[in-house]
């Protein structure tokens, strides 16, 4: 026998005895006074409960409150996890991209990193990209609003099957919750936990008013995200164009006019056609020549002439680097990746973005650093040294030699590869002696050039002297010729240079001895010869206005570097 227990009209429980000679009117009294009690226990223990789930929102506002970054929420949402819904607490958070297409993995707690979980690193990267939305969990998860209990093992059958799943069926776990994340009705992103257990029941209500402070937090902590890569990302377009500033200081302080390319034989004639018409295209060139032949001005008239002409060429000249430094000069290095680096530095390449890169003296590359340069010039990527990240670069690659590269290749200095990347489009410049009907038009420029410099009204020069540039053979070629006028309008008088000053040891190479009459010396034996009169001539002065550097046409550091590569030491320029 069975008896309702009502309170106003309310069933709050049924009272069921073994059927006997019971008076029907005692136990509908019994049963009344049952009802009552049954019922203010169960409003006391809502009461409680809800004085419970109250408290605990309060404790976790409070503690979401003094969050701060990612891991501390992610122990506060694992210890809500383990308390709340009586899980192990591992979870994957993961946020939406703006464009609500696809999604990235935002936080994870230690035990369910992808690192930790997954014994397949294909599948770590697959889970730490981003995925597209439509993968059958997010996509329902989203679109129905409210937590929803998903069995692995069905969706396994059911693809397609995110990474996520994969990773959790490796763990042996059998069902996953999945929970929006949502903040003024925009999703902001998903939460999905391991559970064994049904719906959430009597706790979702606790677990949305949690899912909302998660929420806030996570929408504060990706604009913070965000406000803080657009400030790294102001500080790289700062340092990008202190870098270009600086470098074009330098450049001016030592770089020519090159603003014109200078001859009218026929072999300069054969060199203005070749610059036209590689300059319209992107693709590598190879300038070859001996030291001193202009190899950096054809870079330069390429450059000029090219659709990149509105940003830099920046040059870097491989021989004046030492070899432990050129890797960190051509792709940056990353804050603390070697003893030095107090602070992050953009390499070359990033430099000549959208530019051109001239590599000068590339042979004199080392070979583990040639394997680098060949891959970004596959890749069209770098690494900057100590970094984790990749860098797109768009760079055209100009680069120069004196050496002979096929030769390096059969001896092993220089990489095969490499060779037939750079000669896609070699370009060979003559020495200055095979073209000597180029001599008095380069004369005359140099002679405008730095007679204007030295404030000086010099205007042309002497049949004689020109009759004494021709016969000279300028082993150093157009610097060498450049640097002996610079010194003969130093000391001219009159508006004309009756003579040039070869020192006397030169001046009897002139005349009419031939080339079969003179000893055949090495380029570096000549370079050597002539670096050691230049720092004679200045007294042994290598920077500074009136050095060995400045008559030279290079930077201190390049001039050092080749008196070192020659064995030349201050003492023998006394």
């Amino acid at each position: 026998m069975g008896f309702r227990l009502k309170v106003a009209y309310k069933d709050v429980g049924l009272l069921v005895i073994q059927p006997g000679q019971i008076n029907n009117q005692l136990l509908k009294g019994i049963s009344a006074q049952l009802a009552i009690a049954i019922a203010n226990i169960v409003a006391i223990e809502e009461i409680q409960t809800r004085e419970e789930e109250k408290s605990r929102l309060l404790d976790f506002s409070n503690a979401m409150a003094s969050s701060q970054d990612k891991a501390v929420l992610g122990r506060i949402i694992t210890r809500q996890l383990k308390e709340i819904l009586n899980t192990r607490g591992h979870y994957m958070l993961y946020a939406l991209s703006e464009d609500k297409l696809t999604y990235y993995p935002f936080l994870f707690d230690p035990d369910s990193s992808p690192a930790n979980l997954s014994k397949d690193p294909s599948l770590e990267t697959t889970i730490r990209t981003n995925n597209r939305v439509n993968d059958g969990i997010l996509k329902k998860i989203l679109s129905e609003g409210r937590p929803i209990l998903f069995n692995i093992e069905e969706r396994f059958v059911q693809p397609p099957t995110p990474a996520y799943m994969k990773m959790m069926e490796e763990r042996n776990v059998r069902k996953i919750t999945g929970a929006p994340i949502r903040l003024d009705n925009t999703d902001i992103g998903v939460i999905l936990f391991d559970t064994n257990n049904e719906p959430l029941g009597s706790t979702e209500k606790l677990f949305n008013s949690i899912l909302s402070q998660i929420a806030i937090t996570v929408s504060n902590l990706i604009a913070a995200e965000k406000v803080l890569n657009q400030l790294v990302e102001i500080k790289q377009y700062k340092q990008l164009l202190e870098e270009e500033k600086t470098y074009l200081r330098e450049e001016i302080e030592t770089s020519q006019n090159f603003s014109e390319l200078i001859g009218e034989s026929d072999e300069m004639k054969k060199i203005f056609r070749l610059v036209q018409q590689v300059a319209s295209s992107d693709s590598t060139v190879l300038v070859l020549g001996e030291t001193g032949t202009g190899k950096e001005l054809i870079a330069r008239a390429i450059h000029n002439a090219s659709p990149r002409k509105s940003k830099l060429m920046v040059k870097v000249n491989c021989a004046a680097i030492p070899a432990n430094l050129i890797e960190s000069e051509l792709f940056g290095h990353e804050r603390g990746s070697f003893t030095g680096a107090t602070e992050r530095r953009i390499g070359k390449f990033e430099l000549a973005h959208n530019g051109t890169l001239f590599l000068d003296e590339i042979g004199e590359m080392p070979l583990e650093l040639q394997v680098k340069l060949l891959r970004v010039l596959q890749e069209k990527e770098i690494e900057r040294v100590g970094g984790k990240m990749t860098i797109k670069v768009d760079v055209r690659i100009i680069a120069a030699t004196n050496r002979d590269l096929e030769k390096y290749m059969e001896e092993g200095k220089f990489r095969s590869d490499l060779y037939y990347r750079l000669n896609i489009f070699p370009i060979s410049l003559s020495p200055l002696r095979d073209r000597k009907e180029d001599i008095p038009a380069l004369a005359q420029h140099f002679v405008k050039r730095f007679s204007k410099k030295a404030g000086k009204k010099i205007f042309s020069i002497s049949n004689k002297a020109l009759q004494e540039l021709t016969q000279y053979n300028w082993p150093g070629n157009i610097r060498e010729l450049e640097h002996f006028i610079e010194r003969s309008v130093l000391l001219a008088n009159n508006g004309t240079i009756k003579e040039i000053h070869l020192p006397t040891s030169l001046k009897n190479l002139t005349g009419t001895k031939s080339m079969d009459d003179i000893p055949v010396k090495t380029i570096d034996e000549i370079e050597r010869d002539y670096i050691l009169k230049v720092l004679k001539y200045v007294k042994g002065k290598i920077s500074g206005e009136g050095g060995a550097a400045e008559l030279l046409g290079i930077p201190p550091s390049t001039l050092h570097s080749r008196m070192k590569r020659l064995g030349i030491r201050k003492e023998h320029s006394g």
